[in-house]
Formats: structure tokens, C-alpha cells, sequence
């Protein structure tokens, strides 16, 4: 704990008393209290919470149902994920047909530290209070809020720190330091590229999407461009700190309360506890980063299937390394779209690459070229510099235009789409390395292309680790997500959305509109799965309805997952849908139906 929350926490002490008028210890209970009913605290229960967290106690309002100023001022910022995330009451992804919607809490706890986390959690479990957490607010499965809740956010607490030679706290004997860098909860992606590479010369592994909070990324397993030849996010993790049900405030690693921090590297924190700060090794930056893009038209069914055949056959013998990441994606209309990112090559090795490929598609008339293959690389250490995008590229970002916003905060251009979207349907399955095999692939594209026929199938090629070098397997290895990752040549992703649906924007959801979208995405995957049938999923990026979930997210790792869950959080105070623990509870995580 840094000396700061120390201090703060010495503050807080005397006020706990009042807090914890049951003591730490309180009796199971199987109903949760919202406002109005009795036992929701009253209002001198609230100002002490209030002056226990430093007076940052209040009431979120979303902007768009504030006075008619505001309600303007906030619409011009619609695709602004910074916009959104600097708001208590809002969350990236506006909501999921059938399941959840965007939806303030009561109340929320704007933390400063680790001090505060643990009063609001203190809080939260004497009064029997629905508890969630926010940092990034992108989670699609609407973990990130709830209404009649206390909302603990975490923005604030944003922090970056290098180190170059970290050892964990308590670690045994003669353990090796090593580069790493120290994350507040409340970090973006964004913030940590650019401490550590823009300006600190290294690479860590987090997420492709910049506004994207780092905790809840690694926690979830997490992927980024360049996993393929680091592994995932959570496998760089080196320690956390965490606020428990019992409001400790512990620090675990791999020698400190080993069960808890596995369960933190892929099984999702907010099943165990709130992340005040998490620590992740980081690694060599290469000379380049880049990215190719093309798209390539099918002229009729059989030459389309022929083109996902030597798709699949190239990606295996070519681009199944770590140089390579991100996606090529099968369109509904014949059309293969190849979006991917490469690392330690020049722009001419890249293009290089590329030629057999590209030979082969204009050797035959079936094919049209319609948007040639284009080829970027550049210094790795510019890849999220935001001065060297508006410099060179502006058109490949988008960024943060309000007044006093921090110019190192862009996104890729192609990531505003999400920018609070609404899904209809949303599916994801590992694809096992078999089906690249001679013997099965023109199966499995003749199933991808069915797929197709229905809803766009993205292969996300960086977050599947076959191909992937033995230290980022290994580590892999030894984390909560499904071991299926490690065998996976790539995530297969369907989804289907419209644009945002906030309360107070005016509009309405198109229910036919989105039946049809959540119906075509549960065709494709169907259609999928004639090749991978009961495949397992990324909990990140996953249906929200999830059939047998336990064993899709985590498959062999639950049991574990649950035995960390049962000592960390007995009574059940973090439930998140589909997390560890949560078939013990009602959908709104209110009632207790089991446990």
C-alpha cells in the first residue's frame, strides 16, 4: 500500500466503528435492501459514509437527463468513450437486448484509495447493500452497474508507475526482480501505453481498445493485438492489491495468497473482491509495430468456400506466429476483409508476406481486389502516441476534444462504433487448431461460411494462442481462463448493434430490428458449431444468455475458482452475471436462491 493510502486509512480507522455497528462478521442473508424499504440506511448512515470517503458520496445523474446545457453539451460527446467513462452513471455499452439496460445507481463512492474502497465495502455489507464496481464501464454482460445499487468508481484512482526491477511483496527468497509497471484501478489502457511505451521504451500486454480499464481487462483473462506472442493480459499479472468482503485490504501474488490471486488472472475480480491497483510485468519492445488491410470480393458460393479454404491454409503455414494479430473477418456478402497488426517486421517484410496470398487470389477471375492490400509500420514506440498519429495519420484516430482533456488520449477510429453501442447478440467460441488441419479445413470453412451467410464471423487470431512461443504459453497456462485458449489458432466473434439507447436521449430500442440481429447471430454460431460444437468462450466477449457458462468461461478451472470464492467472499457481497458464485443468486443479484 503506498504511504498515501496508509495515512488515509489511519483517518479512517476511527470512524469504522460507526460503520460496522454489526461488526466485520454479519449473519447470511438471502434478500438484498433497496431504497425505500426498511433497513436502507438512513441519512445520518450516509453522511458518515460520506465523510468516512472524504465527502466524495453522491447521487449519479446521468448528463443526458440533466438541465437542457447539459443534456446538449453531453450529446456532442456521444462517441466520446472518454466522455462517457468520466460519468458515474454511464457505461460504454448502453445495454443487450432481453438482458440489461444502462442504469444509474444510488449511490456512488468516487474512491480516491484503497481506504475508501474498503469504507464503501465495510458499508455495503452491514447494510446489505447491492454492491458493483466500475473502472472502465465496457463490460457487455452490464457488469458495471445496477440500479438500487452503491456504485464503487474507480476513475480516479489512475495512477501509473514503472519499475525497473519489481519483487513482490512477501515473495520467497532469491526470487529475481524484474521490469514491471504498477496500474491504478481506474487506469485505461491508453494511460499505461503511454507510460510504458511512449515514454518508458517497453511493451505490456493489455487490450486493443484504448478507453478500455485495465483492471477489469486482465481480471477477465484479456487480449490484446499482440498476444500472440506474449500471451494474455492476465498472464503478466505479478500482484494485486484488493479490498476483500471483509474489507481487508489485502496484497496477494503468487507467494502471498496464492488461490486468491490466481482466481483474480482470468476468473474475474468482481467476483472476489474490488482491485485497488495491479502490477504487470513488462517485456522487450520490438523495432516496428504495423497493420496490413485489404478486402477481397467472392464472385459466387464455391469460389467463396475456396477462398476461406486457402484463407485458413495461409493463415496456418503463414501469419500463426507471433508477428502476427487482430482479424479477418467473413462478410455476408462474400466478402473477406482482413484488418490484422504485425510486429518486428518492416513494412516491406510485411507486404512480402502477403504476396503468395495475393498471387494466388489474382491468378483466378473468380476474385476481385476490391480494396488492395496497404501496408503501415512504424517506430513500436510511436504505436500510441497520439502526437505521432495527428503528425502522420490523423484519420486512423479519434480523439478527446473537450476543453482541458489530456492530449494523450485517442482511440482507433474503428473502435467508435462500440462507442455505446447496444447489442442485439453477441457470441464468441475458440476454434480449435485441429480444423486447420489438411484433413478438416475445407470443413470448417465450408462452416464459416455458412456462418457468414447469416452474421459477419470475425477470427480474432491474437486471442487464440496456438502458435504462440512456450514462455507466453506458460504462463498462459497458469491462469483461470479456459485452458481451451492455449490450443485455440483463434476467437471466432459474432455480434450484431445499434447505437446507443441511453435514458434521456430520446430513443427507443427497434425490438423487430434487434430480434432479427440477436436471431441472425444465434444462426451463425450454430451454423459454427457444426465444426466446433460446444466450443468454449471468452467471458469478456460472450453471449449474454451463455448456456452451461461454468464450463464455457472456465471449464476444468472452476472448481478452483469456486474454493476461492467460498473463502473470500462467503456470503456472496460481489455477484456479477455469470461470475464465480452467481448461480447462487437471482438475476438482479438481489434475492439469494442457493448457497
Amino acid at each position: 500500500m503506498k504511504r498515501r493510502d496508509c495515512l488515509k486509512a489511519g483517518l479512517t480507522l476511527p470512524l469504522l466503528p460507526m460503520l460496522l455497528k454489526a461488526g466485520p462478521a454479519v449473519a447470511a442473508t438471502r434478500a438484498r435492501v433497496r431504497p425505500g424499504a426498511a433497513g436502507w440506511p438512513a441519512a445520518a448512515e450516509w453522511d458518515r459514509l460520506s465523510r468516512a470517503v472524504g465527502g466524495r458520496l453522491s447521487v449519479p445523474q446521468s448528463p443526458f437527463l440533466a438541465d437542457a446545457a447539459t443534456r446538449a453539451a453531453a450529446l456532442e460527446q456521444l462517441q466520446n468513450p472518454f466522455f462517457l467513462g468520466d460519468s458515474p452513471a454511464l457505461t460504454q455499452t448502453s445495454g443487450y437486448f432481453g438482458a440489461w439496460r444502462s442504469v444509474s445507481s444510488a449511490k456512488v463512492v468516487a474512491a480516491a484509495n484503497s481506504a475508501d474502497v474498503a469504507a464503501a465495502v465495510n458499508f455495503a455489507r452491514t447494510h446489505r447493500l447491492r454492491l458493483v464496481v466500475k473502472g472502465g464501464g465496457h463490460s457487455y454482460h452490464g457488469t458495471s452497474c445496477a440500479p438500487d445499487s452503491l456504485l464503487v468508481w474507480t476513475r480516479a484512482m489512475n495512477q501509473v508507475e514503472l519499475h525497473d526491477a519489481f519483487v513482490a511483496h512477501n515473495a520467497r527468497p532469491g526470487t529475481a526482480p524484474q521490469p514491471a509497471v504498477s496500474v491504478g484501478a481506474g487506469a485505461m489502457w491508453i494511460d499505461a501505453y503511454d507510460a510504458v511505451t511512449t515514454r518508458g521504451g517497453r511493451y505490456v500486454q493489455g487490450g486493443g481498445c484504448t478507453s478500455v480499464g485495465v483492471t477489469g481487462l486482465v481480471t477477465g483473462g484479456g487480449f490484446g493485438s499482440f498476444s500472440k506472442a506474449h500471451g494474455t493480459a492476465a498472464a503478466s499479472l505479478l500482484e494485486a492489491e484488493i479490498v476483500t468482503a471483509d474489507g481487508q485490504i489485502r496484497t496477494v501474488n503468487a507467494d502471498n495468497e496464492p488461490d486468491l490471486f490466481w482466481a483474480l488472472k482470468g476468473g474475474c475480480a468482481a467476483s472476489f473482491g474490488i482491485v485497488t491497483r495491479m502490477t504487470l510485468r513488462t517485456h522487450d519492445l520490438p523495432d516496428t509495430f504495423g497493420g496490413v488491410s485489404c478486402q477481397i470480393q467472392a464472385s459466387d458460393d464455391a469460389s467463396w468456400r475456396a477462398l476461406a479454404v486457402e484463407m485458413l491454409r495461409f493463415y496456418r503455414d503463414t501469419l500463426c506466429n507471433p508477428h502476427w494479430g487482430e482479424q479477418f473477418t467473413f462478410k455476408d456478402t462474400r466478402r473477406l476483409s482482413i484488418s490484422m497488426v504485425f510486429q518486428g517486421l518492416s513494412r516491406d517484410a510485411a507486404e512480402a508476406t502477403w504476396t503468395p496470398f495475393l498471387d494466388w487470389v489474382r491468378a483466378r477471375p473468380a476474385y476481385t481486389i476490391t480494396e488492395p492490400l496497404q501496408a503501415l509500420a512504424m517506430p513500436a514506440r510511436d504505436f500510441w502516441d497520439a502526437d505521432f498519429f495527428r503528425q502522420h495519420a490523423p484519420g486512423l484516430i479519434a480523439e478527446d476534444t473537450r476543453d482541458g482533456a489530456s492530449s494523450r488520449h485517442m482511440l482507433w477510429k474503428g473502435d467508435q462504433g462500440q462507442v455505446g453501442w447496444f447489442l442485439h447478440g453477441y457470441a464468441s467460441a475458440w476454434l480449435p487448431s485441429v480444423l486447420l488441419d489438411d484433413a478438416q479445413r475445407e470443413q470448417a470453412a465450408a462452416a464459416i461460411c455458412a456462418a457468414a451467410d447469416h452474421m459477419d464471423v470475425g477470427l480474432h487470431c491474437n486471442k487464440g494462442l496456438f502458435g504462440a512461443p512456450a514462455a507466453a504459453l506458460a504462463a498462459s497456462r497458469d491462469t483461470a481462463t479456459h485452458p481451451a485458449v492455449l490450443d485455440a489458432f483463434a476467437l471466432a466473434i459474432i455480434g450484431n448493434a445499434s447505437g446507443p439507447v441511453y435514458p434521456g436521449l430520446g430513443r427507443t430500442v427497434d425490438e423487430p430490428q434487434a430480434r432479427r440481429g440477436a436471431l441472425n447471430v444465434a444462426r451463425a454460431y450454430q451454423a459454427l458449431s457444426v465444426v466446433a460444437p460446444s466450443a468454449p468462450a471468452y467471458v469478456s466477449e460472450s453471449d449474454y444468455f451463455q448456456k452451461d457458462w461454468q464450463q464455457a468461461f472456465w471449464g476444468p478451472n472452476y472448481p478452483r475458482l469456486q474454493a476461492a470464492k467460498r473463502r473470500y467472499d462467503p456470503q456472496g457481497l460481489f455477484v456479477i452475471h455469470h461470475g464465480v458464485g452467481s448461480e447462487d443468486w437471482s438475476a438482479d443479484g438481489f434475492e439469494r436462491i442457493g448457497g
